[in-house]
This record gives structure tokens, C-alpha cells and sequence, in this order.
């Protein structure tokens, strides 16, 4: 472990920060010398002075660096150091002129004088009484956010922990922790409740127990929405806090009703048992469900003659509906919202690209989106017609916390008549609550997905609750057809959904299977097919063409294993190859990787201009490393995008990917290792899920055990969500 060491000195020059995280790349003087410093400080001003902890390393292009991991400010002494301070800019009022000003006037006591003598400022020429008023106020917001930013550190919080904390406690935020340590558990700082039970301890006097009880009850359901569960039966909410906390039920009990009371908690008994929420998300799902059965009550009037443009729609397509995709489309048209469902080869697309021709035959303007970046992408190509994420359509920002704000929203509703989701199976509450708010009244809804598939890593069970709701038009498309039936990825997808055991026999259509024991075994045999007998038999190019989909991302059949032999098959480090190593992670020059969180700033090129934002679950390959300006430049399909060095965190190798990463993709060739799977991966929608990602083959390798015990399970992991109840006691009320 590098030794962290302390070193004083004055800011002298920003070469990068990253406003969303506080990341900075500064060159600071100390005793003489300049040195370069990276890492994640906040606000930093030019002639600053500070203190940084952290550890000295060579970088093997840019030479020594310091490696920050916590900064102190210190406040200017002499009249130099006040003179770097105040010409920084960091002073509303001041520039470098006016700096040297009040030096010469001042000298070392130009603080002194800024903060508690303003008016003795309007004595210089230039300086006016109004702006001696504003210099020394905008001095002391300055020194005060200084002090509180200098009070936390004491806490053993990091710096980009004490700027949030200063951000949402203001700037007596180290008296408010002093009294209640707790409040950094907070939504906007989110600090873990085991590290702020640590720092507590450590304090000069013990907190309230009730305030740890209550920040204890609030994370055992904060972090059961990462489980997906949208609320929690308070009948297990008390017993899960009672063993984290090591009180009595009684103690928690009473705790849980104080919470409520303050609002800080939401409980709701439905249909006869009591469910505790997290405000935001009680809200969310509520507003969802009163605006579905809005939209059912109050359908947008339709005077024309839908069969003869269902007929017209036949004619141009050249196709003739069957009677369930007719329907689907009479019902979009009529009662204005619709969820089709339906597995592959059923004329999901088909029906779609009906309805959309019915809709714009109609004159409405159609909104196409999908949740990821390659769904929606997708989705544009299935139907000739523009689609964008639901972020983008809804404009989003991202605030300080990363959290997103929607510009489109109940005020400023977007501008269409209709609009068509897919993929609604990966949606979560929080995101289709502000869709349903940013829809006009009068809009007709389209929602398409496949029920049978892994429900979305966020919160909720958007889909699943709408259908098994019963008040929402739904249509599901059960036949298969004639041309789709000859591929045994369809079948045998659909026999997998029936819980029937798939055909694992043939040998000369389009799925596959490999008998394999262990997951070393099979680990082995998929690196061989993605680097040797695909590429050689079928000309599959091992990065555009082939995906491995893991049940996980552990064990040797992993994604985390599994991508390092594929990279070091696929992608040999070479000497015309450049990379960079980050932390335990090797990026190389044509490295396959995965995007994994909505980032809208990210910025790209492609032949038709230029762009911002990279999408989650976005794949693309590593075209150059650029150590000089410590950029990553991505290709994405046809964009190429510029990564800071720091922005890392963001990426993962894709050679290998988890099969919930994978929802909403399509790939020409698909290799799944099925050995070794732990109980909680082994059932039925994780296999069907990766079966109906392969386009042209799919591949299993593992044991045909494993195949029909996942086959078999179908009991899904159980998600406690409220979308279903709120719409049902809607429709009964």
C-alpha cells in the first residue's frame, strides 16, 4: 500500500476539473518546486493555498505526480499569497487590477480589512461603497463555506464527501453532523449507514439512539430498492432493522410510526397488509397509476375509419394482419393506450409498425423511445422511424448529486400526439412515473415488451403490474409464424418460456449446445468459439459479431474472468498497441467496451457533426489512448466519442457481459456458459432473456442439468412493488 504523506503549497494552475464529481488536475509550488496533483477536490481556486494528503507516483508521460486523497485549505498568510487568492477571481468584484490594489494599500491585512472594514475599500480609486459592500460579502460567503468545508474534514470524510454534505446542510453542516451524524446517511450525500456508524462512534459525545434507529430503518429500505423492491411489508421491515441495529422490535416499532408521522416515511395498507415506501417512490408509483387510468377514462376521440387504414396499412406493407394484430392496432386508435406483449416471432414488429402508420395516417406527430441507447437504435431500424432514449425524449439534466431532472414534465409536456415505448420491461418506477407526467393530455400510448423477460435493474415492476393489473388494454400476440418457426432459437425460446425442456440435439440449424462439466472447462470451449471456430467457420468478427451473456459476473464462467482470457485471446497486448492501466483494469487499443451509465455529456463526432451523450449499455471499441491529453477516444457504431482519463469508472470490458446488461440488444451470434450457475441466476427468465438476444445462432456451453434446472425454476425473484394494487383500488374507486 503507497504511503500517504502531507505536502503545503499554493494553487497555481487548473488543468481539468470535472464539475460533476470535483475531479481536478492542478499544478501546485511548494517550497520552489511545481508539481502536478490529480484527484478529486472540489472548487479549487488558483492561488489557493493548501494542504494535500496522498502519495507521490511517476506517471510514465506526464512524470512525478501527487495523488490526492484528502485536501485541506489553508488560509493566506502573506501578502503574496493573498494577492495569488484574491486575483483568482474567487472574489465577486475583484479582478487581477484590483487585487494588486488593495495589496499595496493593505499588505497583509487586506483580509482583515476586506471582512470587517469594507468601507476603508472605498478609499481606493475604482472601488465604489456599493462594491466595497459586495467585495466583503462576497469575501465572507467565501471564508465561511471555507471554515465549514475545513470543519468536515475532521469526520474522516473524503473530499467529494465533504462537498455534498456542505451542499445539502449548508454552512453550519458540521454543528448539524456534530448533533446528528446520521443526517450524511441522507438522500444528496448518501453516504453508507456502517461508515456514519463508525464516525458516530468517534464523536466527543454519543448521538440520540433514535436518530441512528431511524437512518437504520430508512437504509434497510433504500437498499432494498437496489433489490428492486419499490416498498417493503412493514412486517419485515421491523425484523430486518431489529437485526441490523440490535434493538428491540418494540424500539423499531415505534420509530417506523415516528417516521411516518415526519413524513420521512409512507405507509400504505393494501389489500389488508401494511407496506412501508420511501416518499419519492410512494409518489411515483401512485401519480403512475392514477395517470394509466386517466388515460383509459378520458381516451382521445377518433372520427375516422380505422379498419379501412388498418386495410390501407395491409396494402402499403404488402402484409395482412391476423385478427390479435388488428385488434392491437384498433385498440391503440381507439381507447388511446395499449401494452403489447409477446414473445419472438410473433409479430410484435409487425403490429408496431401498423399502429405507427394508422397514427401518422391520422396526422399525429409519433414519439419513438426505448430506455437504453441500443434499444432505441434498434428500434429505429425495426421501424424506419427516428427513436431516442426516454431520457433524451424527456430532456433530461443531471444536477449536482447526478441525479436526473427532466425539463419535459406536467408544465412542459412534449410535443406529440402519440408515443411509442419498447423495451417496457426494462423500465423502472422512478423513470416511467415522469414519462406518464410529461405526457400531453389527449396523447395516445403505446407500451411494448416482453413479460416474460428479466424485469428492470432499477425499482419497480412497471410491466408486470400493468398486465396483471386487468385495467389496461392489453394485447398479447401468441402465434408464431410459418418463417419463424424455422429457426430453433424461436422455438425453443418459446418452449423454454412454457417451462418446456429446450431441443439441444441438432446439429445443423441456428442453436447450439456444448456439453461442458466445469466452468473451467466451459470458459475454455466459449473462448475458443469466439476467437477460433466462429470467426473460421461462420466469418463472425469476435467483437462486432459475437456477445458472450453470463448468468453472472463471479466465477470462472463469469463476465470478470471470462473477459480477461477473452482479451488476452482477442486483443494480445502488442507493441503497436497502446494502453493504460487503471487500477486492476488494462484498457488496450481495440478493447471491446461497454458504456455502463447514461452519461449526457460525453462528447462525439461522427460524418453528419457533431453530439453529446453516451448512453448505459452503449458497446463500442477503443480506437486510440492518447496519454498526452489522457483522452480515450470510443467508436460507437458511428460515433466517436472523447473519454477523459477519469471518466474510467464509466466503462467495462464487453467481451463477456452479464445477460441483465443485455436486455434491449441484439446480437448475430450469442455464447452463454450454463455451468456453475448459483441458485438465486438458475431460473427460467435469465435463460429466456439470453435466448432471445441471438439473432442468427445461439450457443450454450455448460450441462445439460444446469439447462433444465434453470428451465424448470420458474419462481422469480420476488419484488414487492405497488404499481398493481394503486391501479386496481383506482379502478374500484
Amino acid at each position: 500500500m503507497e504511503e500517504l504523506v502531507q505536502i503545503t503549497g499554493t494553487v497555481e494552475y487548473i488543468t481539468f476539473r470535472n464539475e460533476e464529481n470535483g475531479y481536478t488536475v492542478l499544478d501546485f509550488s511548494s517550497d520552489g518546486e511545481l508539481y502536478t496533483a490529480t484527484g478529486n477536490v472540489g472548487e479549487l481556486y488558483m492561488g489557493e493555498r493548501v494542504t494535500f494528503i496522498g502519495a507521490w507516483s511517476v506517471h510514465p508521460t506526464f512524470g512525478k505526480q501527487f495523488k490526492i486523497e484528502g485536501c485541506r485549505r489553508e488560509i493566506p498568510e502573506t501578502a503574496s499569497e493573498m494577492l495569488s487568492y484574491l486575483s483568482s477571481g474567487i472574489i465577486k468584484g475583484i479582478k487581477e487590477k484590483t487585487a494588486q490594489k488593495i495589496i499595496e494599500k493593505f499588505g497583509d491585512k487586506a483580509f482583515e480589512i476586506i471582512e470587517k472594514h469594507p468601507s476603508q475599500l472605498a478609499t481606493i480609486k475604482g472601488i465604489s461603497a456599493g462594491k466595497a459592500l459586495e467585495i466583503s460579502s462576497s469575501f465572507r460567503k467565501q471564508a465561511s463555506e471555507r471554515e465549514a468545508l475545513i470543519a468536515l474534514e475532521k469526520f474522516g470524510l473524503s473530499t467529494a464527501e465533504c462537498l455534498k454534505a456542505f451542499n445539502m446542510l449548508g454552512r453550519d453542516c458540521a454543528a448539524k453532523i456534530e448533533k446528528n451524524p446520521y443526517l450524511l446517511c441522507g438522500e444528496g450525500i448518501g453516504i453508507k449507514f456502517e461508515k456514519v456508524c463508525e464516525i458516530a462512534k468517534r464523536l466527543p459525545s454519543p448521538p440520540a439512539d433514535e436518530f441512528r434507529i431511524d437512518a437504520g430503518i430508512i437504509h434497510v429500505i433504500r437498499h432494498n430498492l437496489g433489490n428492486g423492491h419499490t416498498c417493503l411489508p412493514k412486517e419485515k421491515v421491523i425484523p430486518i432493522s431489529n437485526e441490523l441495529l440490535g434493538v428491540s422490535e418494540k424500539a423499531v416499532a415505534e420509530r417506523v410510526y415516528v417516521l411516518i408521522e415526519k413524513k420521512q416515511l409512507v405507509s400504505q395498507v393494501l389489500y389488508g397488509k401494511e407496506f412501508i415506501f420511501l416518499p419519492n417512490i410512494y409518489k411515483a408509483e401512485k401519480q403512475a397509476a392514477d395517470s394509466l387510468l386517466f388515460m383509459k377514462h378520458f381516451a382521445p376521440k377518433c372520427d375516422k375509419d380505422i379498419e379501412g387504414q388498418i386495410n390501407n396499412a395491409e396494402l402499403i406493407g404488402g402484409i395482412c394482419y391476423n385478427e390479435t394484430q388488428r385488434s392491437a392496432i384498433r385498440i391503440a386508435v381507439e381507447k388511446g393506450i395499449l401494452v403489447l406483449t409477446g414473445g419472438p416471432g410473433t409479430g410484435k414488429t409487425t403490429t408496431l409498425r401498423g399502429i405507427l402508420k394508422v397514427f401518422e395516417g391520422q396526422g399525429l406527430e409519433v414519439a419513438l423511445a426505448a430506455p437504453t441507447g441500443r434499444a432505441a437504435k434498434r428500434m429505429s431500424e425495426l421501424t424506419g422511424r427516428d427513436a431516442q432514449t426516454i431520457h433524451r425524449l424527456l430532456e433530461v439534466e443531471w444536477d449536482r448529486n447526478d441525479k436526473p431532472v427532466f425539463q419535459r414534465n406536467r408544465r412542459n409536456p412534449i410535443s406529440a400526439g402519440a408515443v411509442i415505448i419498447d423495451e417496457l420491461s426494462m423500465v423502472d418506477i422512478l423513470l416511467f412515473s415522469s414519462l406518464l407526467d410529461a405526457l400531453p393530455i389527449g396523447c395516445r400510448l403505446v407500451m411494448v415488451g416482453d413479460s416474460d423477460q428479466l424485469p428492470p435493474v432499477g425499482a419497480g415492476n412497471v410491466l408486470h403490474d400493468i398486465v396483471n393489473s386487468k385495467a389496461v388494454p392489453v394485447v398479447e400476440l401468441k402465434e408464431v409464424f410459418r418463417q419463424a418457426m424455422e429457426s430453433l432459437i424461436i422455438t425453443n425460446a418459446h418452449k423454454i418460456v412454457k417451462g418446456e425442456f429446450p431441443e439441444l440435439a441438432v446439429k445443423d440449424k441456428d442453436f447450439f449446445f456444448i456439453e461442458r462439466k466445469t466452468a473451467s472447462s466451459a470458459a475454455e470451449t466459449v473462448c475458443d468459439l469466439c476467437t477460433l471456430r466462429l470467426p473460421k467457420s461462420y466469418s463472425y468478427s469476435p467483437t462486432d459479431d459475437i456477445q458472450v451473456l453470463c448468468p453472472s459476473k463471479k466465477g470462472e464462467a463469469g463476465t470478470v474472468n471470462l473477459n480477461k482470457l477473452l482479451q488476452r485471446k482477442i486483443n494480445p497486448s502488442a507493441k503497436h498497441k497502446k494502453e493504460h492501466n487503471f487500477g486492476q483494469r488494462v484498457f488496450r487499443e481495440g478493447d471491446k467496451l461497454m458504456q455502463i451509465k447514461n452519461n449526457y455529456n460525453i462528447p462525439w463526432e461522427n460524418s453528419e457533426g457533431k453530439g453529446l451523450g453516451i448512453f448505459n449499455g452503449d458497446i463500442g471499441i477503443l480506437e486510440k489512448i492518447d496519454e498526452s491529453s489522457r483522452i480515450l477516444n470510443i467508436r460507437f457504431d458511428d460515433r466517436v466519442a472523447e473519454y477523459p482519463f477519469e471518466g474510467n469508472q464509466e466503462l467495462e470490458h464487453a467481451y463477456a457481459i452479464t445477460v441483465h446488461k443485455s436486455q434491449g440488444n441484439e446480437f448475430p451470434a450469442v455464447v452463454m456458459p450454463v455451468v456453475g450457475v448459483v441458485d438465486q441466476l438458475a431460473y427460467r427468465n435469465l435463460l429466456y432473456t439470453a435466448v432471445t438476444r441471438a439473432k442468427d445462432m445461439m450457443i450454450l456451453v455448460g450441462s445439460q442439468q444446469m439447462v433444465k434446472k434453470m428451465t424448470d425454476n420458474n419462481s422469480k425473484s420476488k419484488r414487492y412493488s405497488a404499481l398493481k394494487s394503486f391501479i386496481m383500488l383506482g379502478e374500484e374507486n
